[in-house]
C-alpha cells in the first residue's frame, strides 16, 4: 500500500478478502477536505473551563464529607442546649449592648442618640474670638475680659456644687454689686423665686434630692463675642447651649434624661472711670435663657427633668428643637409668652 494512503494494508487486504466473500462494509477512503478538517480540529487547544462547558463537579471523598456532617450536627445539637449563644451573631438577646445599638442614653454613654454625642465637653465646646483693642479697653484688658466672661459660664453652668443646687457663690461675685435691680433679683431668687426671679434665668441647677448628673461630662455648643457698647463700654455676649444628663437621685434606675439649656447673657464690661462699678464685675445688659425638660409647672428654683414613665402628653405650644442653634435667640422667643413652655421635638 502507498506511503500516503490513510488505511493500513492489513485492513486494506482483510476489506478485498471480505469483498470476494460478498461483504458490503468496506470502509472508504476519506476525502481530502474530510482529511483537512480532522487535521485543523486536532490542532485547535482545547476551550478554557467555564467558557459555555460544563464540567461535572470533582467527586468528594465521602468519609471527609461523613466528618464534615457529624461536625455540623453536634454544633446545631449544641446550639438547642445553649439557645442564647446565637444571640450576638443575630442581635436578639438582652445583652448590655443592646440598648445602645438601640440609641438610647446609658450610664456608660449618657449622650447616646443625641447630636451632644458629638459635641465638645466643657468649655472646649464654647468658641472664642481673637481679643483686640475695643472700647475703653486695650487688648491685654479685653482678653482678660473674655477669660472672665467665660469664668462666669462655667462658674453658672458647670460648676458641680451649683449644679447640686449649691449657692453659686463665684458666680454672685463677679456681678456688679451696684447694679440696683440684678441685686434685687438675687435677694429672692434663691429663697422665694419666682417667674420673674427665677435663679434658673442665670444659673443651672437640680434638686439634689431628686436627680443627680450622670456622671461628670456636661456638652456644650455655643460661642463668645463682643463689640464695642453703650459709652464706650465693651459688651460681651455668651451664646451657649448646655447638654445636662441626669438620672434619678434615689434607687438604682439606669434611665437616663436630658435638660438642654440654651442661654443668651449679655455681659457689659464698663470704664470703671465713667460708671459706679467694682473692679473686676460686669453689669448685665440681658439674660435670658430656654430649657428643655427642665420642667414645666410651679417655679422650684430647680430644674425638673422627666423621665420616660412620667412624661405626659405633648404640651401645648411652639415646637422647638432644643439642639438646633442656627435660629437665634430673638427668633426663638419671639411670639412666646414668657409663662409658655412649648415642646421640645427630641431631648
Amino acid at each position: 500500500m502507498d506511503k500516503g494512503s490513510s488505511i493500513p494494508d492489513e485492513e486494506w487486504e482483510r476489506f478485498l478478502r471480505e469483498a470476494e466473500a460478498g461483504t458490503g462494509d468496506a470502509p472508504e477512503e476519506p476525502s481530502a477536505r474530510a482529511r483537512m478538517v480532522t487535521r485543523r480540529l486536532d490542532d485547535e487547544p482545547a476551550l478554557p473551563l467555564g467558557w459555555r462547558v460544563h464540567e461535572p463537579p470533582r467527586r468528594r471523598n465521602g468519609k471527609r464529607w461523613y466528618v464534615v456532617g457529624l461536625i455540623v450536627v453536634l454544633a446545631l445539637f449544641g446550639l438547642t442546649l445553649t439557645p442564647g449563644l446565637l444571640d450576638g451573631w443575630f442581635g436578639g438577646g438582652t445583652g448590655g449592648g443592646s440598648a445602645g445599638a438601640s440609641g438610647r442614653a446609658t450610664l456608660d454613654a449618657p449622650f447616646k442618640g443625641s447630636p451632644a454625642e458629638h459635641w465638645a465637653t466643657g468649655t472646649a465646646g464654647i468658641t472664642m474670638p481673637s481679643a483686640r483693642a475695643t472700647g475703653w479697653m486695650s487688648e491685654k484688658q479685653v482678653d482678660e475680659a473674655l477669660e472672665s466672661s467665660l469664668a462666669f459660664l462655667v462658674d453658672s453652668g458647670l460648676d458641680p456644687a451649683v449644679l447640686r443646687g449649691e449657692r453659686p457663690v463665684k458666680a454672685i461675685a463677679a456681678l456688679n454689686p451696684e447694679q440696683a435691680d440684678v441685686r434685687e433679683y438675687l435677694a429672692h431668687a434663691f429663697d422665694r423665686p419666682t417667674r420673674g426671679d427665677d435663679p434658673l434665668l442665670l444659673f443651672s441647677r437640680f434638686d439634689p434630692s431628686y436627680v443627680r448628673l450622670a456622671g461628670d461630662v456636661i456638652r456644650t455648643r455655643g460661642r463668645i463675642t463682643y463689640r464695642e457698647g453703650d459709652g464706650g463700654a465693651v459688651d460681651v455676649t455668651a451664646d451657649v447651649t448646655f447638654v445636662y444628663p441626669v438620672v434619678r437621685a434615689e434607687g438604682d434606675s439606669d434611665e437616663v434624661a436630658r435638660t438642654i439649656v440654651r442661654r443668651e447673657i449679655v455681659m457689659s464690661w464698663e470704664n470703671p472711670a465713667e460708671v459706679e462699678i467694682a473692679p473686676g464685675t460686669f453689669s448685665l445688659r440681658t439674660y435670658r435663657m430656654d430649657a428643655a425638660n427642665g420642667g414645666c409647672g410651679d417655679t422650684t428654683g430647680y430644674f425638673v427633668p422627666e423621665f420616660g414613665k412620667d412624661r405626659g402628653p405633648s404640651k401645648e405650644g411652639a415646637r422647638v428643637d432644643p439642639y438646633e442653634r442656627d435660629t437665634s435667640m430673638d427668633e426663638r422667643m419671639r411670639g412666646r409668652d414668657a409663662s409658655e413652655c412649648g415642646t421640645a421635638t427630641r431631648t
